[in-house]
This record gives C-alpha cells, sequence and structure tokens, in this order.
C-alpha cells in the first residue's frame, strides 16, 4: 500500500481534524503523510466571509491538489464542503460525528436569554445571525435588536476578540470548541428548535479522486454509517435549495431506531436574512421496518437518505421558501457582480 497524503488547511482545528484522520489510518496498518495547503479562506481571514466570492473559500485549493495528483486524501469540515460534486472527485465517508450543536461563549451572560437589548453578539454564519436576529425579536418585539456582528478569524483569535470586549458573546460550533480544547468557555448550548444547526456541521468528510480505488478501499473502513446517511440527507436538502455559505439554512439528520424498527429523521428548515420569515419541515424515512426484516445495501439506504433531503427541500418550496431561495440567489449575484466589478475595463 502506497503512503496516503492526506491533504488539510492549516489552521489549528483543520490540523485536529488531519491528525485524527492519520491516526485512524494508522491504526489500520497505513503509512500517512499530512500536506498543509492554504485556502482562500485562510489567506483572507479579515474579510468577511460572504465577500470572498464564490463558494468552497475553504476546500477549492484542496480540492485542486486532489484533482492534480499532489495528495491523495481530502479531510473536510462538512459544513465548509459545498455540495456540487467536482469532476473527478468522489466523497466516500464520514467518520461518526461530533456534537453538531452551537454554543453561546460569554465573559458577561450565563444564556443567550440573558443578552440585553443592544448586546453586541458574534458570529461568523449567516445561518445563526438569521436564527439570532429571529430569537432576538421573539424575545425583545418592542426592544431594539441585538447588534450581531460579524467576526472573522480562528477559534482561538475569536475568543480573543470575546476577551478583549470587542463583543459582549459570540457564538461557536461546540465540536470545533471542544476539539481544540475550549469546551470549558461554553456558558450554554443552542438547540432546536430555536437554533437549528448548519448542514455537515460536526461531521467529517473524506474525499479522494473517483478512480483511486486503493486509497476509496482503506478510507471507507473508517466509515461511521448512521453518520454517512445522515449527511446524505441534509447535503440533499441543501443542494435542493441551492443554498451555500450565505444561506440560512438548518438541518438536522440522525438515524433511530424506534421498536425494532430503523429510520432516518430530518429536520429542516429555511430563514430570511433578517429571521423575520422561516418554514421549517420535519420528515422521516424508513430503512427498515422491522428488526427481523433483511437489512438493505447500503447503496440502497443513500439513495433514500438522499430522496428524503430532496423530499424535504421540496416540502419547504411547496410552504413558501421560493421567495426566500430567490433572495438567496439575487444577494449571491449581486454580491458576484461586486467582486467582479475592480476587475473589469
Amino acid at each position: 500500500m502506497k503512503t496516503i497524503r492526506l491533504g488539510t488547511r492549516p489552521s489549528a482545528l483543520a490540523m485536529w481534524q488531519a491528525t485524527w484522520t492519520r491516526d485512524a489510518l494508522v491504526k489500520l496498518g497505513l503509512d500517512v503523510e499530512i500536506v498543509k495547503i492554504t485556502t482562500t479562506g485562510d489567506s483572507k481571514r479579515h474579510e468577511a466571509i460572504v465577500n470572498l466570492g464564490a463558494q468552497g473559500v475553504f476546500t477549492k485549493e484542496i480540492q485542486g491538489a486532489l484533482l492534480a495528483g499532489d495528495i491523495d486524501l481530502a479531510v473536510h469540515s462538512l459544513k465548509d464542503l459545498p455540495v456540487e460534486k467536482v469532476p473527478g472527485l468522489k466523497l466516500v465517508a464520514s467518520p461518526e460525528r461530533a456534537d453538531a450543536r452551537d454554543v453561546f461563549v460569554s465573559n458577561r451572560y450565563a444564556s443567550i436569554d440573558d443578552l440585553p437589548p443592544g448586546a453586541r453578539l458574534g458570529t461568523s454564519s449567516m445561518r445563526r445571525k438569521s436564527m439570532a436576529l429571529r430569537y432576538c425579536r421573539k424575545r425583545f418585539p418592542h426592544d431594539p435588536a441585538w447588534d450581531v456582528r460579524e467576526i472573522r478569524g480562528n477559534v482561538e483569535t475569536r475568543l480573543k476578540k470575546l476577551d478583549d470586549g470587542e463583543y459582549d458573546a459570540i457564538i461557536l460550533a461546540s465540536a470545533g470548541l471542544t476539539r481544540l480544547g475550549f469546551g470549558d468557555r461554553a456558558r450554554s448550548f443552542l438547540d432546536a428548535p430555536e437554533f437549528l444547526t448548519s448542514v455537515g456541521q460536526g461531521a467529517l468528510g473524506f474525499e479522494t479522486r473517483e478512480d483511486d480505488a486503493e486509497t476509496i478501499e482503506q478510507v471507507v473502513k473508517l466509515r461511521h454509517e448512521p453518520t454517512w446517511l445522515s449527511v446524505l440527507a441534509e447535503r440533499a436538502l441543501l443542494k435542493r435549495l441551492e443554498g451555500g455559505c450565505i444561506a440560512p439554512i438548518g438541518a438536522r439528520a440522525s438515524v433511530v431506531s424506534v421498536e425494532g424498527a430503523e429510520l432516518i429523521s430530518l429536520d429542516a428548515e429555511i430563514l430570511a436574512f433578517d429571521g423575520a420569515k422561516d418554514y421549517h419541515t420535519q420528515s422521516l424515512q424508513v430503512l427498515r421496518a422491522n428488526a427481523s426484516d433483511r437489512e438493505l445495501p447500503l447503496e440502497t439506504k443513500e439513495q433514500l437518505a438522499e430522496l428524503l433531503g430532496a423530499n424535504a427541500a421540496e416540502t419547504l418550496l411547496d410552504l413558501g421558501a421560493t421567495e426566500i431561495v430567490a433572495e438567496i440567489q439575487k444577494s449571491r449575484a449581486e454580491r458576484a457582480a461586486r467582486l467582479s466589478a475592480p476587475h473589469q475595463k
């Protein structure tokens, strides 16, 4: 077996992910070399994510290295990986998912319910911003809203900005905070239904070249089937809604057993940017009706999971989400035009 060259971003969190992946593969008896690759999102850490242009600001350089044969395997934080398939590449597996929830971090307040009107709340996610504005509107219908601000940088940088008083509180992903050893900074969890997590949040994704059967054969050994089916459902939802890094879309799928039946459930919603309007749906797909039934092939389960996500997206559109999707597409087009304007003669 060849030495597997594992591509990753150089950030502390990405390196944690790569080191975990390397160690897991080494336990299988493989040789693994970590290759650091700087992405657009890494080189422009002070720029708002929504202003960086095309999707994949944390992944496209890594995918380019994979296509060029400079690496054999890429490990992504799945919430950063666009759902559009790159010709020649294949997402092949996800290990067991970590805690997918968001967390509230503050030096002054124990929970988001303690934030007063006008408080400065930092987040790097449009989804979190929209959900925070919605939640604030419900709590203070007649008072000024929270000042929800963009915050960039790695986890340590964001915590420092909080400690320096730039923000009264910030929202982070529980998985990233815990993986870097800052789990004790979390004051409380932000959970459904008010704060539905991002597609793929807490999960890693392993991507290879489609024709690299040797690497795929080894990497799929790390696949955690319930996580894999869950993220396939979530990503299918996002793809049908044409969402991306700026889309205020939340989704959480899980594989559960109920009285001997194996099911995959999906909780999904889409919000307007200001959080003033939202559409929500919950759905189920049966994977096995009884414990005594023959288990379906994995490929069939994958198809059912993706069908669940696509159907949930259709339900949201039927409920009226088409206007929000149109708003997202308009915002994306306007941003692209602004970015290309300085380069036009």
